[in-house]
């Protein structure tokens, strides 16, 4: 005869809590080393979030790094987020800006030329974390 566990609805709600912190801790985490790269891109120069990803060895996690662009208003030290856009040159993030216009207002105060929502030149302006920065920022499960 076997005798089977089932947890209680106490023990239930506490491993619920313990997965919700662990996942809120790992995003933060990465939110946190996301923020730390876009401040690194030059006045001038613009990133992608594909590459942010890459650089931070996640790379299918993109749209997370848009995400966390997006959640970096009032960050100290402040978020260039300006300066990430999508792969293809295009001011994707626009929306998270004061107002319309806002994130190539920006840009093009820096001198980065955008023509129809999107960083004319795109390649030559481009800034890859993976090249220019030293040594990998990796996201672990060990932080």
């Amino acid at each position: 005869m076997r005798i089977i566990h089932h947890p209680t609805y106490s023990e239930q709600l506490k491993r619920k809590c313990y997965i919700y912190i662990y996942m809120a801790t790992e995003k933060d985490n990465f939110f946190q080393q996301v923020m730390e790269v876009a401040r690194q891109v030059p006045r001038g120069r613009v990133t992608s979030y594909g590459a942010i990803a890459r650089y931070l060895g996640a790379a299918r996690s993109a749209r997370i790094v848009g995400w966390a662009m997006g959640q970096s208003g009032g960050q100290f030290p402040a978020v260039p987020a300006h300066r990430v856009v999508n792969r293809n040159g295009l001011l994707t993030g626009q929306q998270h800006f004061a107002y319309p216009g806002r994130m190539q207002e920006l840009l093009e105060n820096e001198g980065v030329e955008v023509v129809g929502q999107q960083v004319k030149d795109f390649k030559e302006v481009f800034w890859d974390p993976n090249i220019e920065l030293d040594g990998p920022l990796r996201f672990s499960d060990d932080t």
